[in-house]
């Protein structure tokens, strides 16, 4: 159980390091909401910070 948990805590720092880079805190912040939302079954928060997400990578 918590190896799951470890590997999927290292899995998103890994993919949130590149949109760290392009997209900065704000970003990362919205990745960190996508994966916090879709953990806890939130399917607004997940779905609202995704499409955040999107914009900013669409604008970046």
């Amino acid at each position: 159980m918590y190896r799951l948990q470890l590997i999927t805590v290292l899995g998103e720092l890994l993919v949130s390091l590149p949109a760290e880079a392009r997209l900065g805190v704000l970003g990362l912040f919205l990745l960190l909401l996508v994966g916090v939302g879709v953990r806890a079954r939130r399917e607004g928060l997940a779905v609202g910070a995704a499409v955040l997400l999107t914009a900013l990578m669409i604008q970046a």
